[in-house]
């Protein structure tokens, strides 16, 4: 994590923005008087609320440490492609019968 100074932040401002949307590392702006602060990027303050999101309910939490523990232990397969399949409503006007057309797509 970067750190720099108010008066440092203010002089290279425009280079300390780039620098947190670049390398993807929060920087800690201190003040002499008043609180310190993080700047960080939209991208990845996004990415932490997600994360935080995901581990809110202990349900989901456990079932993402179980999936990671998983996948660190090589247990894990590749499953093929599922095709997704999407009912639409079509009407035979001729005799008035009422069917389902199929539509497939494969998901990505």
């Amino acid at each position: 994590m970067n750190i720099l100074t108010f008066s440092q932040a203010r002089a290279d401002f425009e280079q300390a923005l780039d620098a947190v949307c670049k390398n993807h590392e929060p920087t800690v702006i201190t003040r002499q008087r008043g609180e310190h602060v993080v700047m960080m990027s939209l991208e990845d303050y996004n990415s932490l609320q997600e994360t935080l999101h995901l581990l809110s309910t202990p349900t989901n939490s456990d079932r993402l440490r179980q999936s990671i523990a998983e996948f660190r232990a090589s247990r894990t397969f590749v499953r093929e492609l599922v095709i997704m399949t999407q009912k639409k409503k079509v009407k035979n006007n001729a005799a008035g019968v009422t069917s389902h057309k199929v539509a497939q797509r494969t998901s990505t």
